[in-house]
């Protein structure tokens, strides 16, 4: 499959869609504290996507039945809401999706559940920087590699390693579409970028070992040696004056 150059009006759509996401994050982030489930975060969070007149990207997609993955502690991705409460020191990442006038956004974040331990601390913040450093590369004329290393780069030096079995996408008016965008690689290897892509990069940062696996509800991801992991996305158009992050409040 081909990757999909989008026009000025598909990103602004794009936007759109994004924003409701956005909107999610931002209630999640005040409602996330010790005691509440994920199943009620998911409630929220589908509430929330429907008000404003856009659907649940992820709610029927392969027969995934919620609206929001959430994945505690070791749990990598895809982990599915339930009735569990979420504890003190716990760091718990949601990954959102939604689908407005033909258009998807997508965006992921790891929240602390209120005081973390300072190496918990330390990974969220590095996955973050991690998922910035690999979208400065996202411009005109670079690889798509470069995105990849750069992520890899940062994540390495601070001592922790890059999931290899999950990667980001390209995203439009499918939630997964070509390239796929690993977050390791060799600068300068890669699709050329252009202008109209759509990424969506997804830094996933283990604390121990990169290997991972999936449970028996065949689709909670979690880390092989059972040490932490966080998860952090940006939906991001590549354009002629660099990337423009989408799923970032203006």
């Amino acid at each position: 499959m081909a990757i999909i150059l989008r026009s000025r009006k598909e990103i602004e759509r794009l936007r759109a869609s994004n924003r409701v996401v956005m909107s999610v994050m931002s209630e999640l982030r005040e409602a996330i504290r010790p005691g509440v489930t994920t199943l009620e975060l998911d409630a929220l969070a589908e509430r929330i996507i429907r008000e404003q007149g856009a659907v649940p990207a992820f709610k029927g997609y392969r027969g995934y039945q919620h609206t929001i993955c959430a994945s505690i502690n070791e749990e990598v991705v895809h982990g599915v809401p339930s009735k569990k409460k979420l504890e003190e020191g716990d760091i718990v990442s949601v990954d959102v999706g939604a689908k407005l006038y033909g258009y998807f956004g997508d965006h992921a974040v790891t929240f602390p559940v209120g005081k973390v331990d300072p190496e918990a601390d330390k990974l969220l913040k590095c996955c973050e920087e991690s998922l910035f450093k690999g979208i400065e590369q996202a411009k005109p004329g670079n690889r798509l590699f470069d995105i990849s290393h750069a992520v890899q780069k940062h994540a390495e030096g601070a001592g922790f390693s890059v999931v290899r079995a999950y990667v980001g996408h390209g995203v439009g008016t499918n939630l997964h579409e070509e390239p796929q965008v690993p977050n390791f690689g060799e600068p300068g290897t890669g699709p050329e970028l252009k202008a109209g892509m759509v990424l969506a990069i997804e830094p996933m940062l283990n604390m121990g070992v990169h290997d991972v696996k999936v449970l028996s509800d065949e689709w909670t991801v979690v880390t092989a040696d059972e040490k932490l992991s966080a998860h952090f996305e940006h939906s991001v158009a590549i354009t002629e004056d660099g990337p423009d992050i989408l799923s970032l409040a203006a």
